[in-house]
């Protein structure tokens, strides 16, 4: 497993894996301010919900110690922590885990008002620890949660990357294909390439592979002659946000594979953690999408442009898949089926 997010060893950065890079090189970020965090979020060095909002923790719990001068009075310090955690829950708008991260600190800091600065800042680096931790275990338990509804030797499909280094270890989708390998159980997974930015080509496959899982790379747009094939059992996703009804918002192209899913006959496995459920969100028409520039399109990974430059993009990084089309839900405690307002209601209370 990946240690993508953690504190540096000198107390002065917090140290994570530059997703950008992969799959030809592993380098890590040491990174300090403010504008750095909310740059390393915006340009997808650090992806996959969870592991999003475990960073925004550590660079909250980073950047206080980093910018608490003795001189200044507490009132000024927590105000202005306050202000970064509002900037950086700006820096991408889709994924819930982020927000969820960025309160329970926030959530921190009120309980220590009136504690001291030294309190505070110890405070807010346990509770980073504790978010990463309880991750950890959560991965976990939708691993074994998602092994229990596959069968050893069945052909799964997968899009975008919810493996280890877009969580804290396992993954999502990825956690009952690296789990399973650990038995010893054979699963053959395609990957979609993930078009614009390529998630399943350069991260997925590299997570799978370097797992030892038999893993072929596909076009999105073949998602439908494999299925029709008969080669694939299930499909597992992962998914940045879910609505009190059961529709969830993952990476773009997640809904096109839902429907062929749906017309194949094949099921449809959503898996995420409870933070990820946004029951304040009624349906998937409330999630608000993000929209992300046309150059990833035209020009990135291409030596040329593939299009002309005055050739406007519409470049949406995510799309909502139906409850409808949604088979179940897979949460570290417990796996929802239809009705998910039900089920997802009584889960959240669990």
């Amino acid at each position: 497993m990946y240690s993508n997010v953690n504190f540096d060893l000198g107390g002065t950065c917090v140290r994570v894996l530059d997703q950008t890079r992969l799959p030809n090189e592993e380098v890590y970020l040491h990174l300090s301010t403010p504008e750095e965090c909310y740059d390393a979020i915006a340009r997808l060095c650090v992806r996959g919900a969870p592991a999003i909002g475990i960073f925004a923790a550590f660079a909250i719990a980073q950047i206080a110690r980093n910018e608490s001068p003795s001189h200044e009075d507490d009132a000024a310090f927590f105000a202005r922590i306050r202000q970064v955690s509002e900037y950086l829950a700006s820096s991408r708008p889709t994924a819930v885990n982020l927000r969820w991260a960025l309160r329970r600190m926030e959530g921190v800091m009120d309980a220590c008002e009136g504690r001291g600065r030294e309190d505070t800042l110890a405070a807010l680096q346990a509770e980073a620890l504790a978010i990463q931790a309880e991750d950890t275990s959560i991965c976990e338990r939708i691993s074994e949660l998602g092994l229990s509804l596959l069968e050893d030797g069945w052909g799964l499909i997968t899009h975008c990357n919810a493996g280890a280094i877009a969580t804290s270890a396992y993954g999502t989708a990825l956690g009952p294909m690296l789990l399973g390998a650990e038995r010893g159980m054979q699963f053959h997974v395609f990957a979609d390439e993930t078009r614009p930015l390529l998630q399943g080509a350069r991260l997925t496959t590299y997570e799978l592979s370097k797992a030892g899982v038999d893993v072929t790379l596909i076009c999105d747009n073949m998602a439908s002659i494999v299925m029709s094939q008969g080669k694939v059992q299930a499909c597992l996703v992962g998914c940045d946000r879910v609505a009190a009804n059961g529709d969830t918002a993952n990476k773009i192209g997640t809904s096109g594979l839902a429907i062929i899913a749906h017309h194949y006959g094949v099921p449809f496995y959503v898996m995420c953690p409870t933070s990820t459920i946004d029951m304040s969100c009624a349906s998937g028409a409330d999630i608000p999408i993000e929209e992300r520039n046309g150059d990833e399109i035209k020009t990135m990974f291409y030596s040329r442009p593939v299009a002309p430059a005055s050739v406007p993009c519409y470049n949406p990084a995510f799309d909502v898949t139906d409850h409808s089309l949604i088979t179940a839900i897979v949460t570290e405690k417990g796996i929802c089926r239809a009705p998910y307002d039900r089920s997802l209601a009584a889960i959240m209370k669990g």
